[in-house]
Parts: structure tokens; sequence; C-alpha cells
């Protein structure tokens, strides 16, 4: 309960409401319940608990139990509750004022974190408040879903829930961003991004996580979270199936892509004849893909395109004579194998190079 120095300053006028309300049985008037939700929402900004608020109304109450004559219990206890019932307004207020309020600084340090805006030592000292010590190494794990996910949403709840159960308080901030569920923590701690991706695969009904490399610095956070959404592409473009994708498997495809004008050289080079084919080129690319794919079974890529071995052996016959390039030879094979992930990188041959 609290004390009677704290209680005195949020019961004022309180009697003097009880006495004069229980006496004519009247209800509060405007002014006297508009006091209260001030009162009210005093309370909640000073950090008070609406249990030891309520506990005092009622101790103040069984003090000023008024006597005068006609007063009925009814009579007090209806003023009682409207002045309780404003007073408690007033406090629920101003706790869904300073809910929105930490939301929106909530989600401006995650803006800011995540896109490396703001002043680094002013967001390294905003961090603390959310558990991340910014000197220290971070990894950023990114999940998507066939929907996008705010703060507050269930998905969300549900994986930050195991999450806090598996792991309690270990500086992890677990947020939204651009409909994506987005997980920092220390990157010295494998577990827990493991953990995530397990979770929010479950919670997302089979999304994909992608999981960036650990960085120092705030900086770092930033290049995390930008390679956890550069594989993300990737594995769209690429229809890489895998749930769960870790940027240090895919450095190649960033040093492929670097030059992008050398990289369509070698896609019209080595696979634009196949334009020439019956149906174009798209069918023949497939076969490569699922070629490759497969590790260089035939057998399998031609499960894979639901077709015959024999089918699929003279497409491949087809590719070598148009291209030139046996797919079964291994000279050849790392050729047209880098032209074909080029291809996929580039939407070629939908897209003109």
């Amino acid at each position: 309960m609290m004390g009677r120095d704290v209680s005195d300053e949020y019961l004022d006028g309180f009697a003097g409401i009880l006495a004069d309300a229980s006496a004519t049985g009247r209800r509060l008037t405007r002014e006297e319940i508009d006091s209260r939700r001030v009162l009210g929402e005093q309370a909640a900004e000073a950090g008070h608990g609406l249990r030891a608020l309520v506990a005092a109304h009622l101790t103040e109450t069984r003090a000023n139990w008024p006597t005068a004559t006609g007063v009925t219990t009814d009579s007090v206890l209806a003023a009682v509750a409207q002045a309780l019932d404003a007073f408690a307004e007033g406090y629920e207020r101003a706790q869904r004022l300073a809910v929105r309020q930490e939301e929106a600084a909530r989600r401006e340090f995650v803006d800011d974190l995540l896109y490396g805006r703001s002043d680094l030592g002013r967001l390294a000292q905003r961090a603390e408040r959310y558990g991340l010590r910014l000197s220290y190494e971070h990894a950023v794990a990114v999940a998507r879903g066939d929907a996008a996910y705010e703060e507050g949403d269930p998905v969300p709840r549900e994986v930050e829930r195991a999450l806090i159960g598996r792991f309690g308080d270990r500086s992890i901030l677990l947020t939204t961003k651009d409909g994506r569920l987005v997980c920092v923590a220390p990157g010295d701690q494998d577990d827990v991004l493991a953990y995530f991706a397990k979770q929010a695969y479950a919670a997302t009904g089979g999304g994909q996580v992608a999981i960036g490399r650990s960085q120092p610095g705030a900086a770092g956070v930033v290049q995390s979270y930008e390679q956890a959404l550069n594989a993300l592409d990737l594995a769209e473009r690429l229809e890489l199936q895998d749930p769960v994708l870790y940027a240090s498997d895919l450095l190649v495809y960033p040093v492929l892509t670097r030059d992008r004008q050398a990289m369509a050289d070698l896609v019209h080079s080595a696979l634009g004849p196949l334009r020439q084919a019956r149906g174009g080129a798209r069918p023949l690319l497939d076969t490569l893909t699922a070629y490759f794919d497969s590790g260089c079974v035939a057998a399998e890529a031609a499960r894979r395109l639901s077709l015959s071995v024999r089918a699929f052996t003279y497409r491949l016959e087809r590719i070598h004579k148009l291209t030139g390039a046996d797919p079964s030879d291994p000279v050849h094979r790392y050729t047209l194998q880098t032209a074909v992930i080029g291809a996929r990188l580039l939407d070629w041959p939908e897209k003109p190079l």
C-alpha cells in the first residue's frame, strides 16, 4: 500500500466530494470527474501502481465515511464508484499514452539501428536501454513468411515468448521491419539465432530465415542486417529452398555479380545460342539448372523436371550441340554452371542483357 504522504497527493478533494455527493445522492459533476481523471494521470506518470491507489481510496473512504442524516450505504458506494472510475480512466489514459510513446521511441531506435542513422555515440546509449551493447559484435537474422508482420502481431509475440523462455534476457532484440521478423543477437551466441530461425520457421508456417555474419559496432549491425536481406533476395532469385540461409555460405554470389557487365557477357556468350532452340532458351536453361542442382546426376535431374532419362539426355545433347559446351565435361561444366547462376541473377532470358 502507498505511504500516507503519497496517498494524500492523489486523494486531494476526495473526502469533500464523497461527503457532498453522498448527502444528496447526486452524481459527481463534470468538474469533479475531471479532477479525478487528472489525479489518475498524475499517479500513473509518477509510476504508482493502480492496486495501491485503489486501496488508498478505500482506506480514505473508511476514514471519512459520511455520517450526515439521510446518507445511505448505496449513496456512499455510488459516489466512491464514480470517483474511482474517473480516477482509473485517467490512469489508463496516461498508461496508453506512455505505451504509444515507448513504441514510437522503440520504432525510431530500430529504424536508426538498422539503417545506420543517428550519431553513433547516442545510438549506443539508446541501445543499452534495449539490452544491446554496440561495442560488441552482433549478428542479425531476418525471417519472412507469406504475410507481413508488425509489432504486437501473434507471430512476433510467439517467437519472442519462445526466445525469452529459452534464453531469458541475453541482450536480444526482436522486432519487425518491412513486414519481416528481425532478431539482433550477440555474435558469439550462435545458438540464439539458430533457435530464432527454428521458431520463426514454425511460427510463419515454413518461412525462410537468413542470418548475416557477425560484425562489430553499430555499423556492423547494419552490415549484418543487409547481408541477411541480400541472402533472402538471392534465395528468391535463385529459387533456393533452404529454410535457413547463412550469408557466409553465399559469398560467391556477390562476387559473381560485382562486375555485372562481365557476367552479362558470359551469359550471352555461353548461353545465348540456346535462344535458337525450339521453344526458346528457357526449357534448356531449366534443364541445366536441374542438372547442376542435382549434382550432375541425370536421373535425379530428369525426375525433378518430370522427364524420362532419355528425354533429359537428349536435352543435354541439344545444349552441347548449340553451345559447343558439354555439361558432363568437367572442363566445360564450370563455365556453364557459372553462366546459369548469372542467368538466374540477371533474370535472363526474360530480361535482355
